[in-house]
């Protein structure tokens, strides 16, 4: 059923929140979808929100609280009950539930968990919480379909049966030996068609792409893509069979992932949402812009080393002021381009494979191309606006080209060293690159043209 969130509609179910109108609350939100309630409830506070998914499905609640981003859901639980909080995690797969009890205080996450009557999955969340967020372990659920190689369909089927009432998703049967080990898969369609007394051990395949639980969040979705999976097994270290990783886990972990690089390479020093405190924007935004300011100082002090030159050729120097903007500009943008295709390159190692000698040799070539193109573009330009000054045209073109080369080389290596370093690539771009680069475009214009104009 379509949802359509209007003012009208948002007002209406307000007033019906105050009212207590259980009737109303009930019936509009009746086979909408948990995505669509999710966004309603955003917009109101979280006493009002526990009242309406108190009147839903469990089902639904459960499945909507989980849906919620960490900063939003850990406010939200607060006006929760650890009995509460238990009985919403009781009807999610283990890692959403495990996602939950990772974000509550210790003392506060062992009270739910003595309120969780599933002892299994009591247990399964205990161990699953145990696991970082970066790991194939902390990406996994418990609940999944697995049979013995040993087995006929008929016990294959009624364990499916018995699986299944548990796993939302079911793609494919796990086939394991008697002592639990990870040794195959076999498809419902072979299960189905298969005679009952057909042994598994004849229809299986053999062949099954798994990871272990250490196995780093980004290499699973190499994996993934790779071999266009919809669930991936996990296993231990000894091969047996733990969980299973489906494909919107790994959606989630890429989105999650994509908004922290997005807000690092701009600049951006934590986790923030644009509906967080003024505080908490301001200083998740001022470290990096404090280190624009001081490389500015430095700038500002580099170009006041030049007075002297200024002031015996003050005309000369105040025609070349005018291309100082375009200096550096070109320099951040050549910086950055190069920087992010670097950056796209080692999130995905399959995309591009070539060492850093063959890295750097292409990147020199298009850099020297991108160079003699915007340096001609340049010199022709001044020497329209500027027809009685050769020099300065070919200054500033020159210059341009030099910080091209130079910009290109750095937004690729920076990177990459970074990367070799264990720290996160992205943090080459956005202000490290454009601040560091804008600094040495001035050093470079302003070295060039001395040089030059002292012939």
């Amino acid at each position: 059923m379509k949802f359509s969130l209007t003012n009208k509609f948002k007002e209406r179910f307000y007033d019906a929140i105050k009212l207590k109108d259980e009737k109303f609350i009930f019936n509009s939100l009746y086979e909408i979808s948990p995505a669509d309630i999710t966004i309603l409830l955003n917009e109101f506070n979280s006493t009002d929100s526990k009242y309406v998914l108190d009147i839903i499905d469990l089902s639904i609640s459960s499945k909507i609280i989980s849906e919620l981003d960490q900063d939003t859901r850990i406010s939200f639980l607060k006006v929760f009950s650890a009995q509460e909080i238990a009985k919403y995690i009781e009807k999610m797969d283990s890692d959403d539930g495990a996602d939950i009890l990772s974000e509550l205080d210790l003392e506060f996450r062992n009270s739910v968990i003595k309120y969780i009557k599933d002892k299994e999955k009591s247990s399964n969340l205990k161990d699953l919480i145990r696991y970082d967020d970066n790991v194939a372990g902390g990406l996994m659920a418990k609940e999944l379909v697995r049979c013995n190689i040993n087995w006929n369909i008929v016990q294959c089927i009624n364990q499916i049966r018995k699986q299944a009432e548990e796993v939302s998703k079911l793609y494919s049967v796990y086939v394991t030996d008697n002592y639990g080990k990870l040794i195959g898969k076999v498809s419902l369609k072979k299960i189905i068609i298969s005679k009952d007394k057909t042994k598994v051990k004849e229809i299986y395949d053999d062949y099954v792409i798994s990871v272990d639980t250490s196995t780093k969040a980004e290499e699973v979705v190499i994996i993934m893509q790779k071999y266009d999976l919809d669930a991936l097994p996990v296993v231990n270290k000894r091969g047996k069979l733990v969980g299973r990783i489906t494909i919107d886990d790994v959606v989630d972990y890429i989105t999650e992932s994509a908004d922290e690089e997005r807000q690092i390479m701009s600049g951006i020093s934590s986790d923030v949402e644009e509906d967080d405190s003024i505080w908490k924007l301001s200083s998740a935004r001022l470290p990096w812009l404090i280190i624009g300011i001081l490389g500015g100082f430095f700038g500002a002090f580099f170009l006041e080393s030049f007075e002297n030159s200024f002031i015996d050729n003050n005309k000369f120097f105040i025609s070349l002021s005018f291309f100082i903007p375009l200096i550096m500009a070109t320099g951040g943008n050549v910086g950055i381009q190069s920087s992010s295709l670097v950056i796209q390159s080692l999130s995905n190692p399959n995309v591009f494979q070539d060492s850093v000698f063959i890295r750097l040799f292409k990147v020199s070539i298009i850099a020297i191309i991108n160079g003699l193109v915007l340096a001609s573009i340049v010199y022709f330009g001044i020497n329209f606006i500027i027809p009685d000054n050769n020099k300065i045209s070919f200054i500033v073109s020159f210059s341009l080209f030099t910080v091209v080369i130079i910009s290109s080389l750095m937004g690729t290596i920076t990177p990459i060293i970074l990367d070799k370093l264990g720290f996160n690539p992205a943090l080459a771009s956005g202000p490290f690159i454009t601040t560091s680069i804008d600094i040495l475009g001035l050093a470079i214009y302003f070295m060039v043209a001395i040089f030059l104009n002292s012939y």
